[in-house]
């Protein structure tokens, strides 16, 4: 993968979080392969960012986590979305495609 691709995951990395726990909760591990396996790969998710940005979206009251065991037996860290994390990916997800829209539009010329 290009850094270029990985430039563009920049400031959005709350937004693919939220969008990975909308329908189940899910260890760190678990949020690195939904992302991956929804953009087949295009974009890669480093823990050096996913877990700052699990803390700081836990600290806004955004996401909830517990300790529970994996379907291998091993202990692990669950994160799962509160209704104002719900709330917030609704708004993240709505900016989102007024923005990609917009930028569409401007790349395409029209």
């Amino acid at each position: 993968m290009s850094k270029k691709k990985n430039s563009l995951l920049q400031g959005t990395v709350d937004l693919l979080i939220l969008s990975s726990l909308r329908t189940e909760d899910r260890h760190g591990w678990g949020i690195q392969q939904r992302i991956e396996q929804l953009d087949s790969h295009v974009l890669t998710l480093k823990q050096g960012s996913l877990y700052p940005a699990l803390v700081r979206l836990g600290d806004q009251g955004l996401i909830h986590s517990e300790w529970r065991m994996t379907e291998n037996g091993r202990r692990a860290k669950y994160y799962g979305l509160t209704p104002a994390g719900r709330e917030r990916l609704a708004e993240e997800v709505a900016q989102w495609r007024a923005f990609s829209s917009d930028l569409n539009l401007l790349i395409e010329g029209a």
